[in-house]
């Protein structure tokens, strides 16, 4: 059975840093893209970063320049460090894992999501 298990949310003042990692474990063939998206309190969801089997990366305009996405397809992890956190990166930061080929086929998976809270 597949699951995306997240660590290394926490809080931590602005101008501060904190590494997520999200491991993707199971018996996985592929995973195409692999991605954060976070949920702030009465927002949408919104995708914060992303990046392909291929290394091709992605990052929302709020970002960029202060996050940073890699990923280990030996290991299927996917990391985003975030540096320069502001209060407004204060959210639920969800791992998501696209066109994840495993014995059950081809699905999207999420992982349980993990606090990230920026203090001013």
């Amino acid at each position: 059975q597949v699951q995306l298990v997240e660590s290394g949310g926490g809080l931590v003042e602005a101008g501060g840093s904190l590494r997520l990692s999200c491991a993707a474990s199971g018996t996985i063939f592929s995973i195409n893209v692999m991605g954060w998206y976070r949920q702030a309190p009465g927002k949408q969801r919104e995708l914060v970063a992303s990046i392909t089997n291929g290394g091709t990366t992605n990052y929302a305009d709020s970002v960029k320049g202060r996050f940073t996405i890699s990923r280990d397809n030996a290991k299927n992890t996917v990391y985003l460090q975030m540096n320069s956190l502001k209060p407004e990166d204060t959210a639920v930061y969800y791992c998501h894992a696209d066109r994840l080929r495993s014995w059950s086929g081809f699905r999207d998976y999420w992982g349980q999501g993990t606090q990230v809270t920026v203090s001013s």
